[in-house]
């Protein structure tokens, strides 16, 4: 893993927040740590004598960010808020906004409370290919404690939000934070901290690198033996069969393109069972990607009748899993087509864009996973909570 800090670009900055925005930023160039607007960063201040949280605010991506992208947070706030028994992410992310000291500042992260938590100046959280893919495998946690030892904290996973902030809270009442160098999210995510931007940073790059060594030594992309296309009719039946279900209102607003990158040409050609592990990288893509594809034999007659299995299959989900809320868009943001490759769905190239970069770091991940007993990810109850999540569907609104 490349760690991109240099000393030349770094002497001329004039403060903490500045150094803030440039090692977020070096976090953000590389698509292996976040992706699209993944990832938060945060620094601890002091303003007119009161401790304040700096966090990377809610619709900004690590890659571009600038001073305005971080939110303003009293840290009194915030660690009272770590004390209470219960709370809705609906009433913390409110009052998250009225402890801000810059009202025209975008919401903080919703991870703000965690930040606060760990008791650093600079606090980094990625979300780390190559550590979610081994923990996204039958022995993932134990893989990752025998890699790590004691030099990071392990949570095993839980909702984000308040609950994942308070489960820290409770896990680290006791801790001697500076006998750790990291924490691990399981199935999430790294924190790495320290008191200065380059410390965290480098931290991050060592951590992350160590899992990704580890993962490259010891698994292998299959080799593509045979490229493979499909025909002009398949795509136009296969786009109008999309754009019905997903844009009844304006069929015609439908983008996409295939993806012919060689991972997505590669997973494509793998066998069934191997295809059918396909699911979320980590539980904050499912915005982007839903929980499943649709899955293509690639044969033009069979497209309305395989779109129709996918949708009667996200409709029991959704049947299983929900209490009250109401039912998104059935149709799907992607298909795999066997022996081809993939094909996202969109109103703009944008979109498409992001989930087929989504999609490969993804077919990577459960290839890799192959070596380590199978690409085993979250259930589809926890990432049911993640893609009716109320939070997350404010973002959708949003954007």
């Amino acid at each position: 893993m490349k760690n991109f800090w240099k000393d030349s670009e770094a002497t001329s900055i004039q403060n903490d927040l500045e150094m803030r925005v440039y090692t977020s930023r070096l976090l953000g160039k590389d698509m292996n740590l976040v992706m699209h607007g993944g990832g938060n960063t945060s620094v601890k201040s002091t303003v007119n004598g009161e401790d304040i949280l700096y966090v990377k605010g809610s619709g900004w991506d690590l890659e571009t960010i600038e001073p305005a992208g971080f939110a303003p947070v009293k840290m009194s706030a915030l660690m009272a808020m770590a004390q209470l028994d219960s709370m809705s992410d609906t009433d913390m992310v409110a009052q998250q906004r009225e402890a801000m000291i810059d009202a025209s500042a975008p919401n903080p992260s919703v991870e703000a409370i965690l930040h606060a938590i760990i008791p650093f100046k600079f606090v980094d959280h990625t979300h780390a290919d190559a550590l979610v893919t081994l923990s996204n495998t039958p022995k993932g946690g134990e893989l990752l404690r025998k890699l790590y030892g004691d030099k990071v904290v392990f949570v095993p996973y839980v909702m984000p939000g308040f609950i994942l902030a308070k489960a820290v809270y409770e896990q680290t009442k006791d801790l001697d934070w500076s006998k750790v160098e990291g924490m691990v999210l399981e199935h999430h995510g790294l924190f790495t901290f320290a008191d200065t931007g380059k410390a965290a940073y480098d931290k991050m790059i060592e951590l992350a690198g160590k899992a990704e060594d580890y993962l490259r030594k010891n698994s292998s992309l299959p080799v593509l033996e045979d490229e493979q296309g499909i025909s002009e009719d398949f795509f136009y039946e296969l786009f109008e069969a999309v754009a019905e279900l997903k844009y009844p209102d304006a069929p015609e607003d439908i983008m996409g393109a295939l993806n012919e990158s060689k991972v997505s040409q590669i997973f494509a050609a793998q066998p069934d069972e191997v295809i059918h592990q396909i699911s979320v990288l980590t539980p904050d893509h499912i915005i982007r990607t839903k929980q499943k594809p649709l899955i293509l034999s690639g044969r033009l007659e069979f497209i309305r009748e395989e779109l129709a299995a996918y949708v009667k299959q996200y409709k029991a989900y959704f049947k299983k899993y929900a209490k009250n809320e109401t039912c998104l868009n059935v149709a799907p943001n992607y298909a795999v087509i066997k022996d081809v490759g993939s094909i996202a769905f969109g109103k703009s190239e944008k979109e498409v864009q992001i989930i087929q970069d989504i999609n490969d770091h993804t077919f990577e991940a459960v290839l890799r996973a192959q070596a380590f007993g199978g690409y085993k990810p979250l259930s589809a109850c926890e990432l049911f909570e993640m893609e009716y999540w109320e939070l997350e569907q404010a973002k959708l609104k949003k954007a």
